[in-house]
């Protein structure tokens, strides 16, 4: 029997997190953190919904947008769809957050990191104000999207999986 026991503890126990891990998931819940304390300023401080725009330099503002979609405003889903939509990200980001955990490998960590810090970030605003705060404004540089910190890191997050599965993996390939 305790055999047994020990094979199912064994089996069933949460694996452990690494010490990259651990760093990756820091910096993931700190990018979690600029961004709802920019959205929080955006709103509260700044008073952005009121005034719509400033313009900051010739190439940016700040622009205020409520995304009801996914990121840069694609899907765009009201009602029930907001709430799949919060638990579909919620649920990818925690299966991201365990991938992080165990990770030794820092490109694919930080980028996992950053995507589940992004979708969090934006969940959080799809629960408290039905859409997501936007207010990063490049359409001076022709970027026509207005976008805000979850949306960069989650992007930035996606082009360091890139980099990892079709850069970084080659060379450990040839080296191996």
């Amino acid at each position: 029997m305790t055999d047994l026991h020990t094979k199912l503890k064994t089996h069933f126990a949460p694996p452990h997190t690494t010490p990259l891990g651990r760093q990756m998931l820091l910096i993931g819940l700190i990018g979690l953190i600029l961004d709802q304390i920019s959205k929080n300023w955006i709103l509260y401080g700044l008073q952005l919904p009121s005034l719509g725009q400033v313009k900051i330099l010739p190439f940016f503002s700040f622009s205020m947008v409520w995304n009801k979609g996914v990121s840069f405003g694609f899907f765009h889903s009201e009602g029930i769809g907001r709430w799949l939509l919060t638990l579909f990200s919620l649920v990818v980001s925690a299966c991201l957050i365990d991938w992080v955990r165990r990770t030794n490998r820092r490109v694919i960590g930080l980028g996992l990191a950053l995507v589940a810090g992004g979708a969090i970030g934006n969940a959080i605003d799809r629960v408290i104000y039905g859409g997501v705060v936007d207010f990063l404004d490049f359409s001076g540089l022709g970027f026509p999207w207005v976008f805000n910190i979850a949306d960069a890191a989650i992007n930035i997050g996606v082009a360091l999986l890139f980099i990892d599965v079709f850069f970084l993996n080659r060379e450990e390939s040839k080296q191996g």
